[in-house]
């Protein structure tokens, strides 16, 4: 740090109107400093529960298609049971050749893994069906 010290003569009494910023940037780097070492202390990565989904409430049109998913892996066609994704493959193309072309709402059960929902989306792309939707349970006001 540097710093002007007068020589004591009434002759050189010029006046340094320059500001020191040495300790600005020292302060600015000690700030710095602090901000790096306390932001991944605050970014952690830590397990946490999915948030529920805010939706608006259905229109059930009788043209749309319902596929629930039960948590045992079971796929059912508007409350039928549907033998194995072949005969779903089936049903979804014949629905996506209907004028106008039906939504399809997958119900899923909370239990049932992602590997049964993906291969009922996987069948909806491959009868190019256009709109799939999820259903799921409103939020629960107050229920934190």
């Amino acid at each position: 740090m540097a710093m002007n010290v007068g020589s004591g003569d009434d002759d050189d009494a010029d006046v340094n109107s320059t500001i020191n910023t040495t300790p600005l940037v020292d302060v600015m780097l000690v700030l710095l400093i602090i901000f790096l070492i306390t932001v991944p202390v605050v970014v952690t990565s830590v397990p946490v529960d999915l948030p529920t989904a805010t939706n608006i409430a259905t229109q059930t049109k009788p043209e749309n298609v319902v596929i629930a998913v039960a948590a045992n892996g079971n796929v059912y066609w508007n409350d039928v049971l549907v033998p194995d994704s072949r005969a779903l493959l089936e049903y979804l193309k014949r629905a996506a050749v209907i004028v106008p072309q039906p939504e399809v709402h997958i119900r899923a059960d909370r239990d049932a893994r992602f590997e049964f929902v993906g291969r009922v989306i996987v069948s909806c792309q491959r009868a190019s069906i256009l709109k799939v939707g999820f259903i799921t349970e409103p939020e629960m006001i107050g229920a934190r």
